[in-house]
């Protein structure tokens, strides 16, 4: 079963990790009337885990329903390349899976009727940053950009070039920009035993790490990313990394007595903002 909640994933012989999400509207958004259009999903099965967070393309009127089925749909195919036997370190894994996530996306695409390019502009523009780990080998991974902190690595995908990140979807055109259909990159790989945290975000997780050294209105400092994965509370709690991110996006209306107005200072993240976080399980760490 897909996950969208905190879950253990035990991956056999003594090994597990922990798994928490969440996604908050960005102001801008909030200001402009427009949904979240992220998303994220992950999934444990058979030794195998695969985590993934999508951003909607912001010119796609309704790419939160790309994002939305993208997230499922490419951890969906990386399990199966996994169960099929594939190597994360090979190319033509990747390769594998890009198509395989295609393939439903076209066949929903059509479906919808009418111009199949505006279609894809309009509900299928997402970028992906994901997580894998199978057997003795782990991986991040992208299509996108984004955010991704290995430990004390991080890592952060973009910008691109006049702010337009490749998309998975351009391989369905006859003509995609830039010529190519873009591809999976694999950023790091190295073995599972090495993996003790990980976290995935999408771009608007930039603002979050840029934001580290402020203050939320009435709620203390926003702190450092290392906060998910040292907190026990965010694998405790469902809901708590969701719940964290609305406290640093939250606006605060007060009044300024003396000046007889109302001042109000709003949240600290403009963009959606996603985060998927991975441990090591306490057993598995100590």
């Amino acid at each position: 079963m897909l996950r969208d909640v905190a879950f253990l994933a035990d991956m056999g012989g003594g090994s597990a990790f922990e798994v928490a999400g969440g996604t908050v509207t960005g102001t801008d958004h909030l200001v402009a009337g427009r949904p979240n259009q992220d998303a994220y999903a992950f999934r444990a099965e058979g030794g195998s885990l695969v985590a993934v967070v999508c951003d909607g393309c912001g010119s796609g009127a309704r790419s939160e329903v790309g994002a939305a089925l993208g997230a499922r749909i490419v951890a969906e195919q990386v399990l199966g390349a996994l169960r099929r036997g594939g190597d994360l370190d090979s190319p033509a894994t990747w390769e594998e899976v890009r198509r395989a996530a295609l393939a439903p996306l076209r066949d929903v695409a059509a479906g919808m009727g009418g111009s199949f390019t505006e279609v894809l502009s309009t509900f299928f523009l997402f970028t992906v940053v994901g997580l894998a780990i199978s057997g003795d080998r782990a991986c991040a991974f992208s299509l996108g950009d984004g955010l991704i902190a290995l430990g004390d690595e991080l890592l952060r995908l973009g910008p691109f070039p006049r702010d337009e990140p490749p998309y998975l979807a351009y391989g369905l055109l006859d003509r995609p920009p830039g010529g190519e259909a873009p591809r999976f990159t694999v950023h790091r790989a190295f073995p599972s035993s090495a993996l003790r945290t990980a976290l995935l975000g999408t771009d608007g997780a930039i603002d979050l790490l840029e934001s580290s050294s402020r203050q939320i209105p009435r709620g203390g400092e926003v702190g450092p990313l290392s906060r998910f994965w040292e907190d026990d509370r965010y694998f405790q709690n469902p809901d708590a990394v969701r719940r964290r991110l609305a406290l640093i996006n939250r606006s605060v209306t007060r009044p300024v007595w003396k000046e007889e107005r109302m001042e109000r200072e709003g949240g600290l993240l403009r963009d959606d903002t996603t985060v998927v976080v991975v441990r090591r399980a306490q057993g598995a760490r100590d």
